[in-house]
């Protein structure tokens, strides 16, 4: 069976969103021989990196190479476009440091190529993928066979994470001070609040010995450096789905320095991610409508049919058909669990 076939096959499986990348990730290489690679989840709105699956030759230099990938202007997934796939040699025309990647990090590992894949759609950017190799460049069948992935991947990887909604999202971790990491302006851990390492470790279970930080924290605070640095002006900020319908928030933010003490550490909060927030890439997996989204919205702020249609300018008929579409959408049999699913509420 051609790669693509199965390819498609491996996307109609009910797979979480971890299993869908592990199950497509040994067709494509098998197609696409790579040494290494990085694919993200990202949150569809800022596009910034949440959920990591990454097989890459050093765990020691992640947080540089996600500072670098961050700060990296080359085949950027944010301004690629939709469906796309590039390699470093051909959009560098051979001077492959012109990638600030390759040229302080990839090189040191003899990295020859890394062709950049984009996963984005009408309803936001559900993630990217770039896959390293050692032994020569990507070539442009490659790159085409790339691109024709994406356009198949991305719809499923969205509906792979709109799944996660219509899980019982557990009652999160007590707590009774704010969440904040410390990072270093390289994304080294520093310190945190008291709190946060029991906290972490009731969310995402770990081992003793390791430090229980979400990847996103470093992604988050890779995209407040590119801004500071004008690569890119999207928020340092994403959603992230942790397990078992559970959804946070990851914001980053510089902290204060005294005059001529040099770069500031980065500050990340981590928080369960607020019903409006939730609502909207719940919105988002679903593939609704803006005039959908706005109707739920309403929704979730406790309308009822007749203020749905004085909000919306519509009749209440329009509003039932409205309705009738979101219900087949999103799966949900009513607006009671429309509702909770949208906003985590019960």
């Amino acid at each position: 069976m051609p790669t693509l076939d199965r390819i498609e096959r491996t996307c109609r499986r009910d797979l979480g969103e971890r299993e869908l990348r592990i199950a497509l990730l040994e067709e494509i290489r098998a197609r696409v021989p790579c040494d290494a690679y990085a694919w993200l989840l990202t949150d569809p709105e800022t596009s910034v990196g949440s959920a990591p699956l990454a097989e890459t030759p050093s765990l020691a230099d992640l947080p540089a190479l996600i500072r670098l990938k961050y700060l990296t202007s080359t085949n950027r997934w944010t301004t690629m476009a939709a469906g796309s796939a590039a390699s470093l040699i051909e959009a560098t025309a051979g001077d492959r440091s012109q990638s600030r990647l390759w040229a302080e990090l990839l090189s040191g590992y003899g990295i020859a190529d890394v062709a950049s894949t984009v996963f984005r759609d009408q309803y936001g950017c559900w993630g990217f993928l770039d896959l390293w190799r050692r032994d020569g460049p990507f070539t442009a069948t490659d790159r085409a066979f790339l691109a024709r992935v994406a356009a198949i991947v991305t719809p499923a990887l969205r509906r792979s994470l709109f799944a996660t909604f219509a899980l019982a999202p557990e009652t999160p971790v007590h707590r009774t001070e704010p969440v904040l990491l410390l990072l270093s302006p390289d994304l080294e851990p520093l310190t945190q609040t008291p709190e946060t390492v029991p906290h972490l470790r009731a969310l995402l279970p770990t081992d003793a010995g390791r430090a229980p930080v979400p990847a996103g924290a470093y992604n988050v605070a890779a995209q407040l450096l590119a801004r500071e640095a004008g690569v890119d002006d999207n928020p340092p900020w994403a959603r992230v789905h942790l397990r078992d319908g559970l959804w946070v928030t990851l914001r980053a933010a510089r902290m204060a320095a005294p005059a001529g003490a040099g770069p500031a550490a980065i500050a990340v909060s981590i928080e369960p991610t607020p019903p409006a927030e939730r609502t909207s890439v719940y919105a988002s997996a679903a593939g609704l409508t803006g005039r959908e989204t706005e109707l739920l919205r309403y929704l979730v702020g406790g309308a009822d049919t007749r203020e749905l249609a004085a909000r919306l300018f519509v009749s209440e008929h329009t509003v039932q058909d409205h309705l009738k579409s979101v219900f087949a959408k999103t799966g949900a049999g009513n607006r009671r669990i429309l509702v909770a699913r949208a906003t985590g509420a019960g």
